[in-house]
């Protein structure tokens, strides 16, 4: 982004603003994905505390649907953006600075799925979802991280999957985008801690929305994921979201069992992958 336009929109920031992770109530949150499922719980959840919110979609009138659904119309925008282009990315940076004069929080939440196995995956669609969900999070970081800089203090928020910690079969590209971004989060929160740039990872378990509709068709997909009944709610995912940002912590993993199987697969992966064969076996019944 030009630097010129991050000094020009940047004139008014009032004493002691910057002091993230203790109040929520005034800052400036930007929330990609915020259409539907976890995007939207998290945009409500800020807004609710008193926070403006900027929720970003591809599509603009989804973004304002959804923008209608949380409320607070006097402290939230609704924006196209497509965080597969640069050129978006840094558009409604610029609109959100022009309106706000600063960002505090910028939550990378846009991406979706594509169940197929690692032989029969489609590349072309491939590419498209780690565009979306991986390099699209990091040309907004990129783009976000100057103005935080200049502020002197901003957190990042990245909504990465605990697929991004286990392997799920016939999810391997979708894992591979997450597991991904945990490292591109936790490695750029070691390089920006003395700029007081904060950036945290939040893991969900699987979650109840309906992320298998947007899911990239597979060629030779299978769900091993439960039945969306089973899984926790957006809005449970929000609110550990908007916990782990007050408390400032370094990674969220959520529902809280699910530390236990992230920890049983870094100490005995053979264990917990005779687990998930066994899983991919019932799904081939």
């Amino acid at each position: 982004m030009n630097s010129s336009i991050v000094r020009q929109s940047l004139t008014y920031k009032p004493p002691g603003d910057y002091k993230h992770g203790m109040e929520i109530s005034g800052k400036v949150v930007v929330v990609t994905g915020a259409s539907m499922g976890i995007g939207e719980a998290i945009a409500k959840a800020f807004a609710d505390r008193g926070a403006s919110v900027v929720l970003l979609s591809r599509d603009a009138s989804r973004a304002e649907s959804a923008r209608g659904r949380i409320g607070h119309a006097e402290r939230t925008l609704a924006l196209a953006c497509d965080v597969r282009n640069r050129e978006e990315i840094e558009r409604v940076l610029s609109l959100t600075l022009h309106h706000y004069d600063r960002i505090d929080v910028w939550i990378n939440n846009a991406g979706h799925g594509m169940p197929d196995s690692v032989a029969a995956m489609d590349m072309a669609a491939c590419r498209d979802m780690f565009e979306a969900n991986l390099f699209g999070a990091i040309d907004a970081m990129q783009a976000v991280i100057p103005v935080m800089k200049q502020q002197g203090a901003g957190t990042i928020i990245n909504i990465s999957s605990v697929a991004g910690h286990i392997p799920l079969p016939y999810h391997a590209a979708y894992s591979a985008t997450k597991f991904a971004m945990n490292a591109i989060g936790k490695a750029a929160n070691i390089e920006l801690h003395t700029a007081g740039i904060h950036v945290m990872t939040v893991c969900p378990g699987y979650v109840s929305t309906d992320f298998r509709s947007h899911a990239a068709p597979g060629r030779e997909g299978k769900d091993l994921r439960p039945n969306p009944q089973r899984g926790i709610s957006a809005p449970r995912v929000a609110r550990a979201t908007l916990q782990g940002y007050i408390r400032q912590k370094r990674e969220v993993i959520v529902p809280w069992y699910m530390h236990g199987a992230v920890k049983m697969y870094q100490l005995f992966p053979s264990v917990v992958e005779w687990r998930i064969r066994r899983m991919a076996q019932g799904a081939e019944q």
